[in-house]
């Protein structure tokens, strides 16, 4: 799916601003081909190398600490991740929503909307990837249209004022997917969490084992607002208004096109053996 190249963006995204922005200082470059511990901060990256000269940890992480004027506002669109120590320090606060956006190949037999149901990061609701989707092709989780997108995100109780943190169950994988709706859409306060569920966990910090009935009856409602809109009727009152950024994705006919031209670069970002 196309979340397989936007993983591999945002890692690629990370790791090009941590190396750009090391300071330029041989005593911390004389330090680490001498093996010895340091850390280097370097705007809102981190790594720490350990006795091997090995990095042990490289996260995303925009001021860990809770503040009392706390905004996703004051938080960087050109960052695409946030790290689990920052999440769960700010985790209760009010303009900050999580969504739990784990998709998996059919060959994997998991089922997201069950796992979300016995583990999920506390408050987060469930975004269906497959049932937020174009209901006029019988493609798979195809990008909806504007009306449809609007509908199916209001009825999860997301505002426009909101800044939104998606995980999946893999890592990085499916949230990918959903950063770049949302992005497309007009909505560029959307961040990945690096390292998803996995890494949350690992890090000892608490998953609810049960959803709350709120919880699944809004994703329940979001597949259903955007069916109705697809059948023309009125989904219900919008917290949530569209504003779509053609520039983030192309179309078919734009793709038949390159084929001929190559002005770009198609890369497929699929498995090896789906290539």
């Amino acid at each position: 799916m196309a979340s397989s190249l936007l993983s591999r963006t945002l890692l690629g995204h990370r790791l090009i601003r941590f190396s750009s922005s090391l300071p330029h200082n041989p005593l911390i470059f004389s330090n680490l081909f001498n093996k010895r511990e340091f850390r280097v901060q370097a705007e809102s990256y981190h790594t720490t190398y350990k006795a091997s000269g090995q990095p042990s940890r490289l996260m995303a992480s925009a001021a860990i600490e809770t503040r009392s004027n706390f905004s996703t506002q004051s938080l960087s669109t050109n960052d695409p991740v946030v790290s689990v120590d920052w999440l769960h320090a700010n985790l209760r606060e009010p303009d900050l929503k999580v969504l739990d956006a784990s998709w998996y190949m059919p060959d994997e037999q998991r089922n997201p909307i069950q796992e979300y149901q016995v583990a999920h990061i506390p408050g987060a609701l469930f975004f269906d990837v497959d049932g937020i989707s174009d209901r006029t092709t019988k493609l798979p989780h195809m990008l909806p249209s504007e009306e449809g997108f609007a509908a199916a995100v209001s009825a999860l109780g997301i505002h426009n004022k909101d800044g939104l943190v998606v995980y999946d169950g893999k890592g990085i994988f499916s949230a990918a997917r959903v950063w770049w709706m949302f992005r497309i859409f007009g909505h560029d306060r959307v961040w990945v969490l690096d390292g998803g569920l996995p890494r949350w966990r690992a890090s000892g910090y608490d998953v609810e084992s049960s959803a709350s009935s709120d919880a699944i009856l809004k994703a329940s409602a979001a597949s259903e607002a955007i069916e109705k809109v697809y059948q023309g009727q009125t989904a219900g009152p919008l917290t949530f208004q569209t504003k779509f950024q053609p520039h983030l994705v192309w179309t078919l006919d734009q793709v038949r096109r390159n084929i001929e031209e190559k002005t770009h670069q198609h890369i497929d970002a699929r498995s090896k053996p789906r290539y």
